[in-house]
């Protein structure tokens, strides 16, 4: 179906609130064609890695943002298989990937406080200081981007895609 034949709208799979225009779902389609791409170059990654004192790979980046979000949830346990549903990668490489970031110092393994006999991950100080720069250099690149748009746009933008997220973790875990 071409972007053309745009009147005609699907219905949610998932039992959705109506159906979805044909126009609005090319368009979304196309951009996240456009995002996966340039995630999967991880040009974003890249300057948070040379802003860092220590040296660090961009699937250890991955693990300490995954260590970072986990502590920050419900409080349980961070462990090699949070990491792996949290990057959608099968758990035997992200052991793999963890024992990198283990290796390199920016996560340390701990016992569990629910249960003793499991491994749990927590971030080490140089763990903690890849995160904040992190978080600086990827909120600057993303104030140059949304740098022209008004207050209210960049409020509204902010608001659906963390609404389109939810939706998204929502269809993975049915």
């Amino acid at each position: 179906m071409t972007k053309g034949e745009g009147s005609q709208a699907h219905s949610s799979a998932r039992g959705g609130r109506g159906p979805v225009e044909q126009d609005v779902l090319s368009d979304i389609e196309a951009a996240m064609i456009r995002i996966r791409r340039r995630q999967s170059r991880r040009s974003l990654a890249r300057p948070v890695v040379n802003d860092l004192d220590e040296p660090v790979d961009l699937n250890t980046l991955a693990v300490i943002d995954a260590v970072d979000e986990g502590a920050g949830d419900s409080g349980g346990d961070v462990t090699v298989g949070f990491v792996a549903d949290r990057l959608a990668i099968d758990p035997s490489r992200a052991s793999r990937i963890v024992a990198e970031a283990v290796r390199s110092g920016f996560v340390r393994r701990v016992a569990s406080q629910e249960d003793g006999r499991r491994s749990c991950l927590e971030l080490t100080a140089p763990g903690e200081e890849a995160v904040v720069a992190a978080h600086r250099t990827r909120q600057l690149f993303y104030s140059d981007v949304l740098g022209d748009w008004d207050a209210g746009e960049q409020r509204e933008f902010a608001r659906l895609l963390t609404k389109f997220v939810r939706s998204l973790d929502d269809a993975a875990r049915e």
